[in-house]
């Protein structure tokens, strides 16, 4: 198997080699952050202390940086006392993967650390419900409006300026004005899921639906085609599979906006739960809260190009997926 057979350009590899690649996109992160973890001669800038000889304010289990411990050993060896002990170690904030594989199951089975705390899987359907409505609202006014923006030019020159002004004003910053409106609970949360998405989707969904063949357009024209039904039974099964393409990306684009929006009013969703494990140093349930919420993710996005190649099965971009 010849190396130019990975790489020739713009050709379809086999189930084989895409079976594998796939598996080395995870393989590779995760071979890096194991020798990061497990080797001491890659990255271990910090000593997990033993036993603490003679220095003071050494304790048993305590990470201190290597520099000042071998200063310390120095020190200790040229006064004759006893010298501390400890091994190489990372930082509390870089977990092992094993610590955090472990964290996967019992941050389910740990209760919260407050009384009157939310259990993970309450925090992350929250979090879920959030991204759900927010994406929901979104796509009824995106789609629709995307759609008529890529078929007449003038609907296109009403909104797309006012869109491509807004589209650069960073969501987060209408916190506070959402918090305002809608109060401190989800209402302000799925609002800036809305604004995160909304005007972005717009322009793409304009954009694609511009792709369409123009030959298509001018044959039903010719035919006698009214207005409504071009677009009806012309415009949307031809941009349809492509369109789908892009919801299920702009719903990746939702996830990314999740974190900052449950920051504004009441802390709430799968971002309560990561600031207060971080709190209490709990960094392996912060690892583990974030890999779940890209498991539902990836999860997600898989199934609806599952359902994809079922839902146009004439598309074959849409059966490479």
């Amino acid at each position: 198997m010849s190396l130019s057979s990975w790489f020739a350009v713009r050709r379809e590899l086999s189930p084989r080699k895409r079976s594998l690649l796939g598996m080395g996109s995870f393989l590779l992160p995760l071979l890096i952050w194991s020798a990061v973890s497990y080797v001491p001669a890659v990255w271990h800038p910090m000593v997990l202390i033993s036993q603490p000889g003679d220095v003071d304010y050494f304790q048993v289990d305590m990470l201190v940086d290597k520099q000042l411990f071998n200063q310390e050993l120095l020190d200790a060896s040229s006064a004759n006392k006893t010298l501390p002990v400890g091994e190489p170690a990372n930082p509390v904030y870089l977990p092992a993967p094993h610590e955090v594989v472990k964290a996967l199951y019992t941050s389910f089975i740990t209760p919260p650390a407050q009384h009157d705390g939310l259990w993970l899987h309450q925090s992350l359907w929250q979090s879920i419900q959030v991204i759900f409505w927010g994406f929901l609202i979104s796509s009824l006014i995106g789609l629709p409006l995307g759609i008529l923006c890529g078929t007449y030019s003038a609907i296109s020159r009403l909104f797309e300026p006012f869109i491509e002004f807004f589209r650069y004003l960073p969501a987060p910053a209408f916190g506070a004005l959402a918090v305002a409106i809608l109060g401190i609970y989800g209402g302000p949360k799925i609002a800036v899921i809305v604004i995160g998405t909304l005007f972005q989707q717009v322009l793409i969904i304009a954009n694609t639906t511009r792709k369409l063949d123009y030959a298509l357009i001018e044959a039903a024209m010719t035919l006698g085609t009214n207005k409504w039904k071009l677009l009806r039974h012309v415009i949307l099964p031809g941009v349809l599979p492509e369109l789908y393409r892009d919801q299920r990306i702009l719903l990746g684009w939702a996830w990314t906006y999740l974190i900052v929006a449950e920051l504004i009013g009441t802390s709430s969703g799968i971002t309560w739960f990561i600031t207060q494990q971080a709190r209490y140093e709990h960094f392996e349930n912060v690892y583990a809260a974030i890999m779940i919420i890209g498991f539902i993710g990836l999860g997600s996005d898989l199934f609806f190009a599952w359902l994809g190649k079922h839902l146009f099965p004439w598309d074959k971009s849409a059966n490479k997926a």
